[in-house]
């Protein structure tokens, strides 16, 4: 039985460490992208606007209905031969917009429920001393509605950075692609899908108490 190299192991640390900031750009532009398509479709379920509304669902639908990695492979490898200006677009791009775009379905749902979460009352206060619908949700509903989707966000953030490590099907040099290009190249898979799986935990576990402290922050403002 083979022997669990630790000096292997631990070299390989600092590499992936080095992709991590890959790994972090995907996420974060990923939940910016999808946040701001998220509170889109939220207002306009809330608001149930026509034509658009129906469309909604249908865009909810198809990203809570397939695979991510198949959403992937069809924007980066499917969708440039319909639309020929998008065969410029990095892997990088791609799999922020499909981490986005995935990520927005389920958020949108997170904060259609926090908004419906805010008494009625209120936005038709809002409605009767003049102010507008986007004036009402910016200044009263939506802070209030932040508080109760927080929890939820976060997790969906999680999902983002894990769902990152599909990023390196398309070519992308993060830690999942370091892990399996070392991996192939000395043939020391255990240590390194080891320490990818490592450092996956202590991103997760960090951000997990950061989330924890966020929410305490918080309950003690309202």
């Amino acid at each position: 039985m083979p022997k669990f190299d630790f000096h292997y192991f631990t070299n390989l640390i600092p590499l992936m460490v080095k992709s991590l900031q890959i790994t972090f750009g995907i996420s974060i532009l990923a939940l910016l992208l999808g946040l701001v398509i998220a509170l889109i479709i939220a207002l306009i379920v809330q608001a149930k606007v026509k034509v658009l509304y129906p469309l909604t669902k249908i865009y909810i639908s198809f990203f809570r209905g397939t695979p991510l990695i198949a959403q992937l492979f069809f924007l980066y490898f499917g969708i440039v031969q319909l639309i020929p200006s998008l065969k410029g677009m990095n892997a990088f791009t791609a799999a922020v917009l499909g981490i986005g775009l995935n990520s927005s379905a389920y958020m949108s749902e997170t904060l259609r429920g926090a908004i419906s979460s805010v008494d009625k009352g209120q936005i038709e206060a809002c409605l009767s001393v003049g102010m507008t619908y986007i004036q009402a949700m910016r200044r009263i509903i939506l802070p209030q509605a932040a508080r109760v989707a927080i929890p939820a966000l976060s997790n969906s953030f999680v999902d983002i950075v894990k769902g990152s490590a599909l990023a390196f099907t398309l070519g992308v040099t993060e830690i999942m692609a370091v892990a399996q290009s070392e991996g192939a190249s000395s043939y020391k898979f255990l240590e390194s899908f080891t320490a990818v799986v490592l450092l996956y935990w202590i991103i997760i576990t960090a951000f997990g108490y950061l989330q924890k402290i966020l929410e305490k922050k918080m309950n003690e403002a309202y």
